[in-house]
């Protein structure tokens, strides 16, 4: 059984480490795929939905289905982003990032599992059931984030990056296409439920994720840089270590223009990315025929979008290559806004491919390579998390209040673009500084 030793130098570069760490991806992209974009918010919607009344009551509280939703989203990022600095001091304090990373993992992938039990009877317990296994999932990526530093070189972050969401595109697509057979062709599977396919698919999501992140888990260091010290609360060491980190960025006036801009990147990003199964059910009225393939399609372009990217940051360099993704998610969310129909669901969900897997990618590993030289990485990615988070949080709360006030969710859309414009000025005023392109590396 392979061993590690908590003094053992951890060797950048290792292939069989970095393959392990993209696995990750792999095993935890279904989450994202099948709970957050295609089977639960299309399950969610059929289960609240009466009639013509898209109203539902969560504890003796009436509200509409989506917005429930996408606050719910809201809830379970603002949790992880208020606790994630606590849980990164003792995994910093301890070295033991990976025992962490584990712990989120279960915790997502048991609640999937439970929302088996999903349905009209018990609505309040399945939405905190989502609200647990966003948590889990949230929870789990910045100790995985902050392992990409400490296992690659600077040079070859992007590349690995990109292998990651590429290689998550692909594995989520497999087990999605298994799921969707059962949904579709519930029969071959002796189903005679019309409820029931949706529901082992979170089952499957809980399997998935837990099996093929054993691959991860093997092959990761258990013990990364330890940094005891003597005196103080570690409970309080997180929080205390955010101002430190914030300190220091605000040091690094290259780091602080592109967490600015990063942050309001990632509240449109992630926004569409939790919202555009909803949007298109409820505001554009399509059936699963044209909205499952579609968001599927999404993905596997995905995968293209990422290796485009790392292609374009060695022509232009990585801040060039994000205002270009920022510019197209503009464009994106204006034509969201004036679509009526499946085609032009279509034509847009093909330009979100794209450019999806290569926005995040590219923004992950851009991060990487501006951070100091430190061993402190944990700390780091803990603040690049919650900011993260916080931007998840506004971003999809900011979205259901809006379609709360106005009752249409078209509205919202232009909000998402609003916080890409803002993120284009920051990303234009970094590409500005002199110098820029030799001290964030290609």
């Amino acid at each position: 059984m392979l061993k590690f030793d908590r003094k053992k130098q951890i060797v950048k570069g290792d292939k069989k480490v970095i393959r392990a760490w993209i696995m990750y991806d792999w095993s935890n992209s279904v989450f994202q795929l099948t709970i957050l974009s295609i089977v639960f918010p299309i399950y969610f919607t059929k289960i609240t939905t009466t009639g013509d009344s898209s109203i539902v009551s969560f504890f003796g509280i009436d509200i509409i289905n989506s917005v429930l939703y996408s606050w719910s989203i809201a809830v379970a990022y603002l949790i992880v982003a208020f606790f994630s600095p606590f849980f990164s001091a003792i995994a910093d304090y301890t070295g033991r990032r990976r025992a962490f990373m584990k712990f989120f993992t279960f915790m997502g992938a048991t609640a999937c599992g439970l929302l088996f039990f999903f349905d009209k009877t018990n609505i309040n317990w399945g939405v905190i059931y989502f609200i647990i296994a966003t948590i889990g999932y949230g929870g789990s990526i910045v100790f995985y984030n902050s392992f990409l530093p400490v296992i690659a070189e600077s040079k070859d972050q992007d590349r690995i990056s990109a292998n990651g969401y590429a290689m998550g595109y692909l594995g989520a697509v497999l087990l999605l296409l298994f799921n969707l057979a059962m949904i579709k062709k519930p029969e071959l599977f002796g189903i005679t439920d019309k409820l029931l396919p949706a529901k082992i698919s979170f089952v499957t999501v809980f399997v998935w994720w837990v099996s093929f992140s054993q691959i991860t888990f093997f092959r990761l260091p258990k013990y990364t840089f330890g940094n005891r010290t003597k005196g103080g609360n570690v409970l309080l060491k997180g929080y205390g270590e955010l101002r430190k980190v914030f300190a220091q960025i605000r040091k690094m006036p290259l780091l602080s223009i592109y967490l600015v801009g990063y942050f309001f990147m990632t509240m449109g990003l992630l926004t569409v990315m939790f919202m555009a199964a909803i949007y298109g059910r409820k505001e554009l009225k399509l059936g699963d025929e044209i909205l499952v393939p579609t968001i599927l399609l999404i993905q596997l372009l995905g995968m293209v979008g990422a290796w485009v990217f790392v292609k374009l940051s060695k022509w232009f360099g990585n801040i060039r290559s994000l205002i270009f993704a920022i510019i197209s998610w503009i464009l994106i969310c204006f034509g969201a806004f004036f679509i009526t129909d499946a085609t032009g669901f279509i034509i847009v969900a093909i330009f979100v491919g794209l450019i999806m897997g290569g926005t995040q990618a590219l923004a992950r590993s851009t991060y990487s390579k501006m951070l100091p030289e430190t061993r402190d990485h944990t700390s780091f990615f803990s603040f690049f998390d919650v900011m993260e988070k916080t931007a998840t949080v506004a971003g999809t709360f900011s979205f259901g209040i809006i379609e709360a006030i106005t009752g249409s969710m078209r509205y919202s859309v232009l909000a998402i673009v609003s916080f890409f414009l803002i993120s284009l000025v920051f990303m234009l005023l970094l590409n500005r500084k002199q110098g820029i392109l030799k001290q964030i590396p290609q």
